[in-house]
């Protein structure tokens, strides 16, 4: 019984404030907005888009999955009501998450039947998970302090791929983003083929996110900040990790050349119809 608005994003992958303000009714309960999105990283401006919503009496809820860890997240700082989080992002165990609340915000529970979780969810918790989640937030601060070095090497590979294919394109915002996340469109080059030659050579990466891993649609992100279908096809997202280093970097690239160099031929993009 409720109408939902989807806001559209610009060719960055941005919310844009205007939008919002725009799309904002006297009856508008609830906004939500991802802090970081998992296939370009772009980061969105939470804390302007809060305050929009909050002139319009309605609260902000953002899905802080992809950020947590990589950037300070301070629900204070962003203005949201409502924040999610989950542990497998850390290297923490799937299968446990977290929901920030403000105080004095009530919300309906989806389970009933138990007092668990102050009333909020019935069930049995997830003890393992739970302690699992605590760890993994404990070491934040380390993750945190290698963001700075993990955005270098980031940008070392897309460098490197600009080498191997002059015509490549950055999807996503130029600085606004995650340290660790790089997507990228390679005309020519149907990225799933590109995927499948890669790991010969134990390189894995993505043509799209992780949910859509089996899929053969197109980017519905990358739809939306404006690309084609065949552009989306021929996009790849490169994740690094805490323990990635510059050798790996390096090897990354010269596995990627030698597929472009033998395998032209073979993973050359073919639209799908």
């Amino acid at each position: 019984g409720m109408d939902l608005t989807y806001l559209p994003v610009d060719a960055f992958g941005m919310v844009r404030p205007d939008d919002l303000r725009a799309a904002m009714r006297p009856d508008t309960a609830l906004v939500s907005v991802m802090l970081a999105n998992n296939e370009t990283g772009t980061i969105q401006s939470v804390r302007e888009l809060a305050a929009i919503a909050h002139e319009g009496g309605a609260l902000m809820h953002s899905d802080a999955v992809q950020g947590f860890g990589k950037l300070e997240v301070d629900v204070d700082a962003l203005g949201v009501d409502l924040l999610s989080l989950s542990a497998h992002k850390l290297s923490g165990p799937k299968g446990v998450g977290a929901l920030y609340m403000r105080k004095g915000i009530a919300l309906e529970p989806l389970i009933h039947g138990g007092g668990q979780e102050h009333g909020m969810r019935a069930g049995t918790e997830n003890i393992t998970g739970i302690a699992g989640f605590g760890r993994a937030a404990e070491l934040i601060p380390a993750r945190l302090a290698s963001a700075a070095g993990m955005a270098v090497l980031r940008d070392l590979l897309f460098d490197g791929l600009k080498g191997i294919a002059p015509d490549i394109k950055l999807n996503g915002h130029p600085a606004q983003r995650v340290p660790n996340t790089l997507n990228v469109t390679v005309p020519g080059f149907r990225g799933e083929s590109v995927v499948l030659a890669l790991a010969r050579y134990g390189v894995y990466l993505s043509s799209g996110s992780a949910c859509k891993s089996g899929s053969s649609a197109p980017s519905g992100v990358l739809m939306a900040m404006g690309l084609t279908e065949d552009e989306a096809h021929c996009s790849l997202r490169f994740s690094l990790g805490v323990d990635t280093s510059k050798e790996d970097i390096h090897y990354v690239l010269e596995s990627m050349g030698q597929v472009v160099e033998r395998s032209g031929n073979f993973i050359n993009f073919v639209p799908c119809r």
